[in-house]
């Protein structure tokens, strides 16, 4: 669309204070320009009444109009699926297809899950019953209330670690105040995960960045595997989650070494660390991944069945029958649990959640990470009543049922029956089994968690993340699990305050031969024009970045790159052109701060152009008054449009700095106005080019856009 643009300030630009220099120029600015009108919006039908309590209302109203529409939308089958997810796969089940895969998938990982379970309750500090107790019930309430359809649930290392490390701080562990503990604990984890679920506040998690998540597992991996050397040594060790005091206390207690469960525990590792090798490496060879902790216990427990050592510990007896119902006591302790509570749902929303959302992706379903996490809320509820202690996603046992094709919730029903079988009937073989069995399984679980591949390609692709990731590890290893984890998530935090505080900030330039300016670093080839700069905001606009911006636009006004620039020379910065269009969001403190630059650019004679700002934002500039301030003419659609108008600006000027102002009564003839004009024609046909010297019309390049438009 091509309009005539004049703006009422450009004789305000102008040093001239002769009036026929004045409407000389002003015959220049007149000059028909093709740009793209912007529609400004009315703030007075947008709110009926301007201020932040309208504003928040008809946020709150349109937030409530939306929920409305949506539950007015939703049928009886979606309200069943919203409180039983699991009606979602058993209205489409395919009994052909899907119960076989389901079948042996949920075996396998409860062929798995019996040992492991077994094994992490010995590092959360519990009797291996209540490992057996956390794989039973908590799998069944998930499979009705979890929408993940591949997650195996259940105890895991990680979160067993972080249950024995506080709970060793405030009772001993053969103390039955620490099973209470231990169940209390499952009970508030529950309670956290559903209220966060409820009230959708997983999102809050996702301010802690995957670098330092590796991290800290990394650290806590080599922390789980020796806490468990005991069991290899033969003596006891001190109870801590730093490296330091375990490894005095191993070498403290090397005089009580004993050969044979270091010998048997070192035999079980390497099997179990090859049939997983083999289990991974071949796929022919899948079902050894899954199957090595059984062979693990089967071989430890034939071993001692034969020989009788006397010098290898085993699990001892272990009740037989189902976990029966009872109330969580110890509720005194509640308050001192909180953070580790804290603790563990945001270790659940980290690796369940994302164990589940990836899972999801690879089977073609969608995932709504809020119920995800409401559901492992409901298991460990439900879960802390018969007897378990907090439970959440299983990488590990997650991959493996995956890996075995299963297809629905119906797999981890498997898998509870078989623990549940493994209760009534077999808990009298589980006594035979030797501990450093159990640790050998601990050990080749964590082995994988060491994540120091992560670290190399951290190294390679961003140092910021690499720094990230050996602060977490080296403060969790030295510190302990808390102090880790709160450094890590601090510096997560701070890095990403650091980032939004000093957005990314690009001057402009324009591709030869094209309407399209972007940032003259990334292209070298990109030219800019004498008297303006034109820079883009790559951040929300907000208090804590506003004095940044500030400061950067007083560099940029100062240091001028002039070997790129093109256009009429002139000596200084009249123009700054403030590309808004990746700006999503300013607010009061920036409002303020840009007529504060506005008032401090006047006095310096520089103008203000706005390009391409979004609703929300151009709102808040005319809620505000910044665009009456500034001029609803300097708000532009494009930056090619506001480089036009300021380019014939500058233009101007120049041209009224260079011709001396003539006498009151010399008035131009009719010839001499016919010979400006047809040099205003030439100078615009060349501004584009940026040419410093005028060129005859033969000379303009016929496949440039022509920058300025040539109709009088």
């Amino acid at each position: 669309m091509e309009i005539t643009y004049a703006s009422p300030s450009a004789p305000n630009l102008a040093d001239s204070g002769d009036s026929n220099s004045n409407s000389s120029m002003a015959t220049t600015l007149t000059r028909p320009v093709k740009i793209i009108p912007l529609l400004h919006p009315n703030t007075a039908s947008s709110s009926s009444g301007s201020g932040s309590g309208s504003g928040s209302g008809s946020f709150l109203s349109a937030l409530f109009s939306k929920w409305k529409t949506k539950v007015r939308r939703m049928s009886w089958h979606n309200w069943i699926e919203l409180f039983l997810p699991c009606y979602r796969w058993i209205r489409t089940y395919k009994w052909r297809e899907y119960l076989q895969v389901d079948l042996m998938s949920g075996t396998t990982v409860g062929v798995m899950l019996v040992p492991q379970a077994m094994s992490y309750a010995k590092l959360a500090g519990l009797d291996p019953i209540y490992g057996l107790y956390s794989g039973f019930v908590p799998l069944f309430v998930y499979a009705i209330f979890g929408s993940s359809r591949q997650l195996a649930v259940g105890p895991v290392a990680l979160v067993s670690l972080l249950v024995s490390n506080v709970l060793g701080g405030i009772v001993d562990s053969s103390d039955e105040l620490y099973t209470e503990l231990a169940i209390l604990l499952a009970l508030m984890v529950g309670i956290l995960e559903c209220i966060m679920g409820l009230l959708r506040l997983g999102w809050l998690i996702r301010f802690i960045s995957h670098s330092v998540i590796s991290g800290f597992t990394s650290a806590s991996a080599v922390v789980i595997a020796l806490s468990q050397a005991k069991y290899f040594l033969g003596y006891d060790i001190v109870r801590s989650s730093k490296i330091v005091p375990l490894i005095e206390s191993i070498i403290a207690g090397a005089d009580g070494f004993s050969w044979p469960p270091f010998v048997m525990g070192s035999i079980i590792l390497a099997i179990l660390v090859i049939m997983k090798h083999l289990g991974k490496s071949r796929k022919y060879l899948r079902f050894l991944r899954a199957a090595g902790p059984l062979t693990a216990v089967v071989l430890g427990t034939t071993f001692v069945k034969i020989f009788h050592p006397a010098s290898i510990s085993l699990v001892g007896d272990i009740p037989q029958g189902l976990p029966k119902f009872s109330i969580p006591k110890s509720f005194g302790y509640a308050l001192s649990l909180i953070p580790t509570a804290a603790l563990i749902t945001g270790v659940a929303i980290l690796e369940s959640v994302g164990i589940a959302k990836a899972l999801a992706a690879k089977n073609g379903y969608e995932l709504d990470s809020n119920q995800e996490l409401f559901g492992l809320g409901v298991a460990n509820v439900i879960g802390s009543f018969f007897s378990s202690y907090p439970t959440t996603g299983s990488f590990s046992r997650s991959a493996v049922n995956h890996e075995s094709g299963a297809k629905t919730g119906l797999a981890g029903i498997v898998t509870a029956i078989i623990m549940g079988c493994a209760l009534l009937f077999l808990t009298p073989l589980f006594e035979y089994i030797p501990q450093c069995v159990l640790a050998a399984i601990v050990i080749s679980a964590v082995m994988g968690l060491v994540d120091y591949n992560e670290a190399i390609f951290l190294w390679r692709v961003d140092k910021k993340d690499f720094l990230l990731w050996t602060i977490t590890c080296i403060t969790t290893l030295f510190l302990g699990i808390e102090i880790g984890v709160l450094v890590g998530v601090g510096a997560s935090l701070a890095f990403v305050i650091h980032e939004s505080a000093n957005p990314h900030i690009a001057v402009l330039g324009r591709l030869p031969g094209t309407t399209v300016y972007r940032n003259s670093k990334q292209y070298p080839e990109a030219y800019t024009y004498n008297g303006i700069v034109i820079v883009r905001i790559d951040a929300p606009i907000y208090f804590a970045n506003i004095s940044y911006i500030k400061d950067r636009l007083r560099e940029y006004e100062v240091d001028v790159d002039r070997s790129t620039s093109r256009g009429p020379e002139v000596e200084r910065i009249y123009f700054v052109i403030i590309e808004l269009a990746p700006v999503t969001y300013i607010d009061s403190s920036a409002v303020q701060a840009l007529k504060d630059l506005y008032q401090e650019y006047k006095l310096r004679d520089i103008q203000i152009a706005i390009s391409n700002p979004n609703r929300e934002v151009l709102l808040t500039l005319s809620r505000s008054g910044v665009v009456e301030l500034i001029g609803k003419e300097w708000y532009f659609v494009r930056v090619h449009d506001a480089v036009q108008v300021c380019l014939q600006h500058v233009q101007s000027l120049k041209e009224t700095s260079k011709t001396p102002g003539p006498l009151l009564d010399d008035k131009p003839t009719l010839f001499q106005r016919l010979l400006r004009q047809r040099g205003e024609d030439v100078s615009v046909s060349v501004l584009e080019s940026g040419s410093q010297n005028p060129l005859t019309s033969k000379d303009s390049d016929p496949q440039l856009e022509p920058l300025l438009s040539r109709k009088s």
